[in-house]
């Protein structure tokens, strides 16, 4: 019996070590496991609570499940890795994690707002250089998991494994073509010259000023 509360006082003091560690500190500490200052993982998790209804089960406070979720996204590590540092099962990291997922989903209308276009009268001086553009392209790398003999062809020049995603988006920031077929050992330029040459891939009037990278 001994035993028991001598290693759940142990559990206890772990997680909480976890907890003050991050946001009990500095804020600099914060920002540096978080991504954010102490002040507005506070204002993330009053919106989480309200608006995005999530709830706390009793064992594990709002707080600790977005600390949860803030420090996989931050930092890309693994369900084991959150794990093994909250002295917390990897299915109550998961669970908690998608908790937190679908309350930030909920957040949507809050979070993101719709960019306005850049009207035609626009004085500003570094607009003139944009003017006429009809959006923007740039290819970007996605980790990802592959077998052991697909890993060379996915390959970055980083030595990431990765896909090369093109993205295309218009000038009020929506997004009207993704192409993310290509592995990551390939360039750009062959990424884009393959969608262009697709009957189904992506079309670039010609009579007017085109796409800048």
């Amino acid at each position: 019996m001994n035993m028991l509360r001598k290693r759940s006082y142990t559990n206890n003091q772990t997680r909480l070590l976890y907890l003050n560690s991050i946001i009990g500190g500095r804020d600099i500490d914060c920002i540096n496991q978080l991504r954010m200052d102490k002040r507005t993982f506070g204002i993330l998790c009053e919106l989480l609570r309200t608006d995005g209804k999530l709830k706390t089960d009793g064992v594990v406070t709002v707080e600790k499940q977005v600390c949860f979720f803030l420090h996989v996204l931050g930092h890309y590590v693994k369900n084991l890795t959150i794990s093994n540092r909250s002295n917390r099962s990897r299915e109550t990291i998961s669970r908690y994690f998608n908790y937190v997922l679908l309350g930030v989903i909920r957040l949507q209308d809050s979070l993101l707002h719709k960019p306005n276009p850049v009207p035609e009268y626009c004085t500003d001086v570094k607009w003139k250089w944009f003017k006429n553009c009809l959006g923007v392209l740039d290819g970007t790398h996605i980790k990802v998991c592959v077998s052991e003999n697909d890993k060379p062809r996915y390959r970055t020049r980083k030595g990431e494994i990765a896909t090369n995603v093109l993205g295309v988006c218009s000038q009020d920031m929506k997004f009207i073509f993704i192409y993310p077929e290509w592995e990551g050992s390939a360039s750009d330029s062959r990424v884009l010259h393959d969608a262009l040459s697709r009957p189904t891939g992506l079309k670039v009037p010609t009579s007017e000023l085109c796409f800048f990278n």
